[in-house]
């Protein structure tokens, strides 16, 4: 589908409650609390998820901002075993050639203390596997072509939308970048307007599941966060 527009026209932003600062505030460190407890993890139970949770997920990640409104992204829900396990078998073959050589050592030393290998069995254990593709140009309905602009920012922008909603509905996810990916774009018979970027595998976790110890270590607020202002808080 593509985006069609005839030009500006302004309308009136959807009403929210209004909030005192102090609402604002405690709203903004219960999100801060709710998002800490977000782990990548390997290791997926096989309890079903509803297709409708994955469904609502995938919709919030469409609410996410874009450049020109161009919604330049395609996500691919998928709980078919058969190509389930089709998937794990291409990107381990990836997998293998990357971690056979085909990496730089420096690479592979920075993934070592993650716990990552060639073998992803998670791609056949978890419920869904949700492959995130990226539009590169648009159709019009004549068949014509237009571009789209900001295209991986956009699509971060939707993915990270998207691993916030699933999150917060109570499951978890594993972000996955075999490297090439075509082969995506073949199994899930997608155009060549679009690229694949990403597997999430999306479930619940596996009983005594683990994460490893280096991803626990965030970086402080101070790290990450300079404040430019004009005033100068005191305390």
């Amino acid at each position: 589908m593509s985006i069609e527009t005839t030009g500006y026209r302004a309308t009136p932003l959807p009403q929210r409650p209004e909030m005192t600062d102090e609402a604002i505030l405690a709203a903004a460190r219960a999100h801060f609390d709710a998002m800490a407890t977000r782990h990548t993890i390997r290791e997926f139970s096989d309890r079903p998820v509803p297709r409708a949770v994955i469904e609502a997920a995938i919709a919030t990640a469409g609410r996410a901002p874009s450049g020109a409104n161009q919604q330049p992204w395609h996500f691919v829900a998928i709980s078919d075993p058969g190509l389930k396990a089709q998937i794990r078998a291409a990107a381990e073959e990836e997998e293998r050639a990357f971690y056979e050589g085909g990496a730089p050592d420096e690479w592979i030393a920075a993934l070592e203390p993650i716990g990552t290998g060639a073998s992803k069995p998670h791609l056949d254990v978890a419920p869904w596997l949700i492959v995130v593709f990226a539009q590169r140009w648009g159709t019009k309905p004549d068949g014509t072509r237009y571009k789209h602009y900001y295209v991986p920012e956009s699509v971060g922008l939707a993915t990270g939308f998207l691993i916030g909603a699933l999150h917060l509905s109570g499951l978890s996810a594993l972000t996955h970048t075999p490297s090439p990916m075509k082969f995506l774009t073949d199994l899930c018979d997608r155009p060549a307007s679009e690229k694949p970027v990403m597997i999430l595998a999306v479930g619940h976790p596996a009983e005594g599941a683990t994460v490893p110890a280096a991803a626990m270590i965030k970086k402080p607020l101070e790290e990450i966060l300079t404040v430019i202002s004009a005033d100068t808080e005191t305390t």
